[in-house]
């Protein structure tokens, strides 16, 4: 709940003659609503992004199968849509059981986190800046939990649920046992606790993270997706491999940038693939014109 009883005074306290129109709209919504309520909000953010965001992709799979699977890196694999209804209810039916505890532990995770909810907000180069610190971050410890995810005990115990597609969807994003969508909330929370935030930049990088890891798990290599545009970031290709070669696999552990696969060499595997990929398609075109007819070509598409 911000301070002022009315923006005269919101402008006075920030010593200016005005506010921005986005501090004002702020101003004007968040006034005099308390804190716990605008720190919730997060919970029916990613609700409503998860609930949306990778419908596009099945529907068009679905309904104009002849645009999609040209891109699908396992086209042969078709996901019923009774399975990706299963999907999201069980990961929307874990994340609303998340929300009372939360509710719980608010005061102490506002404290401990220092998240501003007031006036000025910040920034553009300061949101630019904490939103690339957190996913460095999160980044990085998480690639080190996926790693202990699976070994044996971690992998038979916990993980293996979210393994149970081998060939991803966008919903599959957070279809895991509850204890892991517990444990993976720590590195995402781990950035905005290191370098604390506007309530407003909290909602953004929750919001983009889960945008990023649908379009991870969503079965698709499109060349003209702006995602390639982020640098060192994997996409759906790389972490795709990761859901293809099974639940003991020893690759692309990271989850959306591929530094630390390369760093600790957890990507040879999926390099030795890429490369079998090549020759093989290679071969094939050879075959092709020297009239050999149609060539096999087996495996995803990169």
């Amino acid at each position: 709940m911000i301070p002022y009883a009315t923006a005269a005074e919101a402008e006075a306290a920030l010593g200016r003659a005005s506010m921005s129109q986005a501090e004002a709209a702020w101003f004007h919504y968040s006034a005099t609503m308390p804190d716990h309520w605008l720190f919730c909000h997060i919970s029916f953010v990613l609700l409503l992004v998860y609930t949306l965001v990778p419908l596009p992709l099945l529907l068009l799979e679905k309904f104009a199968p002849a645009v999609a699977l040209p891109y699908k890196l396992q086209p042969l694999v078709r996901i019923p849509p009774a399975a990706s209804l299963r999907c999201y209810r069980d990961a929307a039916c874990i994340f609303l059981f998340s929300i009372g505890p939360l509710r719980l532990v608010y005061p102490a995770v506002v404290k401990m986190m220092e998240i501003r909810m007031g006036l000025p907000l910040p920034s553009a180069g300061e949101i630019v800046a904490q939103l690339v610190v957190y996913s460095v971050v999160e980044d990085y410890l998480n690639y080190w939990i996926h790693r202990l995810l699976h070994t044996k005990w971690g992998y038979d115990k916990i993980h293996r649920v979210h393994h149970e597609f081998t060939a991803p969807v966008g919903y599959t994003m957070s279809y895991s046992h509850w204890a892991e969508n517990i444990i993976l909330a720590i590195p995402a929370l781990a950035g905005p606790t290191i370098v604390p935030c506007h309530i407003i930049v909290h909602w953004l990088w929750f919001s983009i993270r889960l945008i990023l890891g649908i379009d991870t798990h969503n079965g698709y290599n499109f060349p003209f997706s702006p995602t390639k545009l982020i640098p060192f970031y994997g996409g759906a290709k790389h972490h795709d491999f990761h859901h293809y070669t099974g639940g003991y696999t020893h690759s692309n552990f990271a989850p959306l940038f591929t530094y630390c696969d390369y760093i600790y060499r957890t990507n040879k595997g999926y390099r030795y693939h890429k490369a079998s990929q090549a020759k093989l398609k290679k071969l094939g075109e050879n075959n092709m014109e020297q009239g050999g007819g149609n060539a096999f070509y087996g495996g995803k598409e990169d």
